[in-house]
């Protein structure tokens, strides 16, 4: 059986692969048509995005938070914490603030990403930590300079003795007479040292998670 030839239109037979007379090529594969398949994946696809879940789905807007952003903002925060404390403002106050200060000034610096209650927990322990370390390197040099060691040694005697004054247990009592001494003293200011920190860290990721609930409610309206 002859067939014309693509090219020149002379009959070659079928089964031979070039044409005798002008050497053109005679098997040819024909592509199927891609439309039905482009229209069956965008079909799919659709479908697909109109069924997945909420919970999968991510935000246009989402930035992953840079934590090599967040020294600045933090330390800025612990400064005017700081700054408030020597001004009046309590001290556990001052370390709820710095953390919330924290977050709004991150915010700032990065407008674009979202802050959770979790990251702003995370910027408000940096903020407490560098408050702390802050604060009492001010108080030292405040101590050493001004020379309030013994005003400062003067006032926790006074606390003791009335503490111990308010007692009549003879435990208790020896064991404020114990607190009154050098090495009682030390103890004592070591212990605030340690609780200072500690509540440096709860306060402070406290004020962050609230900054990050309060900004991201915000940022929702």
């Amino acid at each position: 059986m002859e067939q014309p030839c693509y090219k020149c239109g002379q009959p070659v037979e079928e089964g031979i692969a070039f044409c005798p007379h002008c050497a053109a090529p005679q098997i040819r594969v024909i592509l199927p048509d891609p439309t039905p398949a482009l229209a069956l994946a965008a079909d799919s696809a659709e479908a697909g995005a109109t069924t997945l879940p909420a919970s999968h789905t991510v935000p246009v807007l989402a930035v992953p938070m840079h934590w090599s952003d967040a020294l600045r903002p933090c330390a800025l925060a612990a400064l005017i914490a700081t700054v408030l404390m020597l001004l009046g403002l309590n001290p556990f106050v001052a370390m709820v603030s710095v953390g919330f200060l924290a977050v709004v000034f991150y915010r700032q610096r990065r407008p674009e990403v979202r802050v959770t209650a979790t990251q702003g927990a995370g910027l408000g322990v940096l903020g407490g930590l560098l408050w702390f370390a802050l604060s009492s390197i001010l108080g030292a040099l405040v101590v050493l300079f001004m020379h309030q060691g013994g005003e400062i040694r003067t006032q926790l005697i006074q606390k003791i003795q009335q503490a111990a004054a308010q007692t009549q247990d003879v435990q208790v009592k020896a064991m404020f007479d114990r607190l009154q001494s050098p090495d009682g003293l030390e103890f004592l200011i070591v212990l605030g040292l340690v609780l200072a920190f500690l509540s440096c860290i709860v306060l402070g990721g406290f004020g962050g998670a609230l900054g990050g609930v309060v900004l991201g409610r915000r940022n929702r309206s």
